[in-house]
C-alpha cells in the first residue's frame, strides 16, 4: 500500500509539470481573414540609416541627388564611406542632408510619404524621378524564454513578432505564449505594450508588425522561475529520493 501511495504521488508530480495544449499553441480560436494591418509602414526614426537612390531618364540631371556622385567629386573616397556611400543617417533632430536640397526633416515620415515629398521637391529638376528608400539598419532585440536571444536584423520592411521570435529560435516551453512583452520607443518615448500570441485575432494587434528598435522580451513561467530556487539541487534531491524508496522497499518487504 505504501508502495502504491508513493508511485502515485511520483504520477502526480510528473503530470503536474505538464502545461495545457492551450497555453502552447499559437494563433487558436477563428481564423478569418484579416487585412486589419494591410497599410502597414515603420516610420522613420532618429539614428536610421537611409538608403536613398534617384534616377532618371535624364541620367546627367539625376546624379548630383546621388552621394555616389558626390564622392566622385572628391570630396570623400575612402572605401568605408563607399561602401554605405547612397546612405543617409538621421541625425538626433530626424533630419538628413541631402544633395543639392540641403536639409530635410524626415523622422515621423513612411517610406511612401518620403518618397512622395522627395519627388515634390524635385519637380522642377526631374519629371520622372524614381526613388529608391529603404530602412537599412532594421534590428530588434529578442530577450527572454526564447532559444536564441539576441538582436535581430532584417532587410525586410514588414517584419512580424512571429518572425522575430521565429529567428531567435522560438520559445521555450518555458515561455508565457499569452503576456509577451513589447517595449517600443518612438521619437525618445517608451511605450510598454502586452502581446498574446495564443489568440488567432493577434494578427490584428498594432504589434503583429515590429517597429525597427522593438524590445521583446518572453517573460518565464512560474514553473521555470520556481526551478531556479532548487536547480542546484536536484542531483542531492534525486539522491535522497532514491534512498528513500530504497529504503521503503526493504522495510515493507
Amino acid at each position: 500500500m505504501k508502495n502504491f501511495c508513493i508511485v502515485i504521488l511520483l504520477v502526480g508530480i510528473l503530470f503536474s509539470s505538464c502545461l495545457p495544449k492551450k497555453e502552447i499553441l499559437y494563433l487558436q480560436g477563428s481564423q478569418t481573414n484579416s487585412t486589419g494591418n494591410a497599410n502597414y509602414e515603420p516610420l522613420i526614426q532618429n539614428d536610421d540609416l537611409l538608403y536613398i537612390n534617384v534616377s532618371s531618364g535624364q541620367i546627367a540631371a539625376a546624379a548630383p541627388f546621388n552621394l555616389d556622385y558626390q564622392t566622385e567629386k572628391g570630396t570623400s573616397s575612402t572605401s568605408g564611406f563607399a561602401s554605405q556611400k547612397q546612405t543617409y543617417l538621421v541625425d538626433h533632430n530626424g533630419n538628413i542632408e541631402f544633395p543639392v536640397l540641403g536639409t530635410m526633416a524626415v523622422s515621423g515620415y513612411s517610406i511612401n510619404e518620403l518618397r512622395d515629398e522627395l519627388k515634390n521637391k524635385l519637380k522642377s529638376y526631374l519629371t520622372d524621378a524614381v526613388i529608391n528608400i529603404r530602412i537599412v539598419n532594421f534590428k530588434v532585440t529578442v530577450t527572454g524564454e526564447v532559444n536564441q536571444p539576441g538582436v535581430v536584423t532584417t532587410t525586410s520592411q514588414r517584419f512580424t513578432l512571429l518572425d522575430a521570435l521565429a529567428m531567435s529560435g522560438d520559445l521555450t516551453l518555458y515561455g508565457k505564449r499569452d503576456n509577451i512583452l513589447v517595449i517600443r520607443d518612438f521619437q525618445g518615448v517608451k511605450s510598454y505594450n502586452r502581446v498574446d500570441i495564443t489568440k488567432a485575432d493577434f494578427v490584428n494587434s498594432p504589434f503583429y508588425y515590429l517597429d525597427q528598435n522593438d524590445f521583446i522580451y518572453v517573460e518565464p513561467r512560474k514553473a521555470k522561475i520556481d526551478s531556479t530556487a532548487i536547480g542546484t539541487n536536484i542531483p542531492f534531491i534525486v539522491s535522497i529520493v532514491g534512498i528513500l524508496l530504497t529504503t521503503t522497499l526493504i522495510l515493507t518487504r
